[in-house]
């Protein structure tokens, strides 16, 4: 059980980045902006956590810098999007080219030079409750708002009426604005704030699951982000289950790095072909009718209907 536990904690710990930019990116997505900067924001945002919780000597400096810059990259792209009118999928890939070269060039000093990590925080009950103790509560804080967000995101999303405006502008953002819903600002709104929660993803791994800076030091992770979040359905929920099965393909492939080499390399490539067979299957059941609305959703999650989609104000 103590093995268990460990392996447990560990998965919980590791995935605890990549919970938090799927819960940026499902909430961005749902309001119809594809962030496809993820790759490059995530390598930016793990480089400047690290060098100002470096230079400042505290951490929390280097989360809210990272958040910040990541609701700035957002920005930009909901910018050149809502109000300039330009595809908000080329804008993201070419931000993405554009700050992974920038993170690897201003990164440079702080290469693999040690430098401060989020603490652990003790509690002092935590070993008298089984698995769960060791699993949530003996962790630190970036742990502890990864799994909050997960059910505060759905809830938010799927029980309140600003949780229903933010699903009707991604679902047709012409019928929300006819209803009087003012889809431009909604859209900025829950597009930064969902940048914010990438960056903030961004310096978990600088500053807790893989410590220090090295240049493409969260190389393909934002790939597999946005692979999950299609995996899951555009559900903060089971995009977090994608996340933590990701978590548990990496320890595996830790553990069996010493047994077969070749297993251990294909274990994390996963995401990749099932994000692909994912969008094949949705496109398929959606052209064909093959399934009832419900069912299809139940499997495949709900796409919102403008995702990706220029909204030109009439």
């Amino acid at each position: 059980m103590i093995e268990f536990e460990i392996i447990l904690a560990s998965i919980i710990s590791m995935s605890a980045p990549l919970v938090l930019a799927v819960v940026g990116e499902t909430i961005s997505e749902r309001v119809g902006i594809v962030n496809l900067s993820l790759e490059g924001t995530l390598l930016i945002t793990a480089m400047v956590g690290f060098a100002v919780a470096s230079v400042t000597g505290i951490v929390l400096w280097g989360f809210i810098a990272a958040s910040l810059l990541g609701g700035l990259i957002a920005f930009l792209i909901c910018f050149a999007n809502i109000t300039l009118h330009i595809n908000q999928i080329a804008v993201g890939f070419t931000l993405t080219i554009l700050l992974g070269k920038l993170s690897s060039y201003l990164g440079q000093p702080f290469v693999r030079i040690p430098g401060p990590y989020t603490p652990q925080i003790d509690v002092p009950f935590a070993d008298t409750i089984p698995i769960i103790g060791k699993a949530i509560l003996d962790q630190n804080i970036i742990v502890w708002i990864s799994i909050l967000s997960i059910f505060i995101s759905w809830w938010f999303i799927y029980k309140t009426k600003s949780g229903l405006i933010l699903k009707a502008t991604g679902e047709n953002p012409y019928s929300a604005a006819a209803r009087g819903i003012n889809v431009r600002l909604v859209k900025y709104i829950y597009g930064v704030l969902g940048g914010s929660f990438i960056g903030l993803a961004g310096a978990s791994f600088s500053l807790h699951s893989h410590y220090g800076w090295s240049n493409n030091h969260t190389l393909n992770y934002g790939w597999i982000c946005l692979a999950i979040v299609i995996f899951g359905g555009w559900n903060p929920v089971r995009g977090a289950l994608g996340a933590y099965a990701f978590g548990a393909l990496q320890i595996i492939a830790l553990k069996l790095q010493g047994v077969t080499f070749g297993l251990s390399q294909v274990l994390p490539l996963i995401p990749f072909p099932l994000m692909i067979l994912s969008l094949v299957l949705i496109q398929y059941s959606n052209e064909k009718k093959l399934l009832p609305d419900r069912v299809r959703r139940i499997i495949f999650g709900n796409m919102p209907e403008y995702l990706g989609i220029t909204y030109k104000r009439e």
